[in-house]
């Protein structure tokens, strides 16, 4: 009666049946046994036992258990989890695997057996690659949808802490109290002495790779920024905070888009906090917030940042240390969003996915009324219904490169007391998601126009917009090293 009968009801082994097989292999080979000789020995068939090795059959726990004692080892030896018996079964197995995958499916092409005729060197080729073609797989999925997704999970995430990371908080607070800072705006030397104490030099040129923001030397200990092109501009003191942040947080090569995008997340998070340090900045917000006087502008002027910066690192601070829930909104003046932050219940739009970005603000928000008055040199305050409650946002609009665009602060109504511009008669009535609310036109202007009209739609940059494929984040590495070249202490 066969080992492996239909009456054997014994669970079969978890492990990956091709390392399974592989090690069963080993084992047989180095006792000098062939296939038919273990078969016979445990009542199989050649042909069982054939794809078992191969990994294409789990065995039962009980003809594993035979084949253990026939081989002079245990089962629980051959299910372990340690490496592949040797360098050939691991590359042996890593083929198997490759082709066995869609991405080789797709190919068209047929499979290579990895028997023992394929030399080595063939093996160490095909596995590497098979490597190459993965890597390549994964960084074509960095597509603006793959962005979304990634970029609602950290969303969600800096949602569910308040959008506060104290182990961050304190870094940054250790890096600027060591070079003397104890107020107001952090100047441009002490960011040259946060980078000298990290043993960098910051150097301004301007040829810097096109795919670069800033190039940092580790051999030479050199951080290679822009030219100052604006004495005192923000965007320096940033970008040399966030060169740092990488060398601080052990940052490596991302593996992935996701990786990327969480380490743009935390040296921003850092310079936010270098820019803006906690201690300072709660004892600033603090006697605002007992003045009834929180005003935006007054925090973006008092450390010498961009009202986009000063919004949004208030939303770091004000539920953790001003009990204060909030959202955030960066908007372009077609009305779509493009950055947004809430812990207060605003309904922020969403695809089915949860991304936010991209989406159409209702036309009453003040995001976007803010872009309809003439005077817009002081922020816009209004109240605004909505079906999650009553919200004030303080809006401020800006012109960018290509577009116009409102930040925007809001806050529940129980706590508009704290701002200034709380005072404001301008409310307006939101029932979004609901289209009936400005998505749809009237009844009779749409029947008198629907046939009559046909509008060429402009298609939005987000949909269409390219993010990098490759190696991440896009750097063009020769560029880059003909860059490094040209700049290294020594070099003509």
């Amino acid at each position: 009666m066969s080992v492996e009968s239909s009456s054997d009801k014994t669970t079969r082994p978890a492990a990956d049946p091709l390392v399974l097989g592989r090690r069963i292999r080993h084992a047989r080979t180095a006792r000098g046994m062939t296939l038919r000789e273990l078969a016979s020995a445990v009542g199989s068939t050649t042909s069982q036992l054939s794809l078992v090795e191969n990994g294409r059959r789990e065995p039962r726990l009980s003809l594993l258990t035979a084949i253990a004692e026939t081989l002079g080892t245990t089962a629980g030896d051959l299910l372990t989890a340690a490496p592949p018996p040797d360098r050939r079964a691991a590359l042996e197995i890593a083929l198997e695997q490759a082709q066995r995958s869609p991405l080789f499916a797709s190919l068209g092409v047929p499979a290579v057996r990895p028997g023992r005729r394929l030399p080595m060197d063939a093996l160490e080729s095909l596995v590497a690659l098979h490597g190459e073609l993965e890597r390549r797989a994964r960084a074509t999925i960095a597509t603006p949808e793959e962005a979304r997704r990634i970029n609602t999970e950290l969303r969600l995430e800096m949602q569910a802490h308040d959008n506060y990371l104290p182990d961050i908080e304190a870094l940054a607070e250790e890096q600027v109290r060591a070079v003397g800072y104890t107020g107001g705006a952090l100047t441009h030397h002490m960011v040259d002495r946060m980078a000298d104490r990290l043993g960098f030099a910051i150097i301004h040129v301007d040829d810097l790779p096109h795919s670069t923001r800033t190039v940092t030397d580790l051999e030479n200990g050199r951080i290679y920024l822009p030219p100052a092109s604006i004495p005192g501009g923000y965007g320096l003191r940033s970008l040399a905070l966030q060169a740092m942040a990488h060398r601080l947080f052990g940052h490596e090569r991302p593996a992935s888009y996701g990786d990327f995008l969480r380490q743009r997340q935390q040296i921003a998070y850092f310079t936010a906090c270098c820019l803006m340090p906690r201690f300072a900045a709660k004892t600033f917000l603090e006697d605002k917030k007992a003045r009834k006087d929180l005003a935006m502008e007054d925090f973006r002027d008092a450390f010498g940042v961009t009202h986009h910066s000063a919004a949004q690192r208030f939303t770091n601070l004000a539920t953790a240390l001003l009990g204060i829930p909030t959202h955030f909104i960066r908007a372009n003046d077609d009305g779509a969003m493009y950055r947004g932050y809430a812990n207060d219940g605003v309904p922020l739009p969403a695809d089915p996915g949860g991304a936010i970005e991209g989406q159409p603000l209702c036309r009453r928000w003040a995001a976007r009324s803010a872009f309809d008055r003439r005077n817009r040199t002081t922020e816009y305050f209004q109240y605004t219904d909505t079906p999650a409650g009553t919200y004030w946002c303080s809006t401020q609009t800006g012109t960018g490169r290509e577009s116009e665009f409102s930040i925007t602060l809001g806050v529940p109504f129980a706590h508009a007391k704290w701002f200034r511009g709380r005072e404001t008669t301008r409310r307006a009535m939101s029932t979004c998601p609901d289209e009936s609310c400005c998505r749809r036109p009237e009844e009779n202007m749409a029947e008198r126009w629907r046939d009559r009209s046909w509008p060429s739609a402009a298609m939005h940059n987000h949909v269409l917009s390219p993010l990098p494929t490759g190696t991440f984040p896009g750097v063009d590495d020769v560029e880059l090293y003909e860059f490094l070249e040209r700049h290294a202490p020594g070099a003509e």
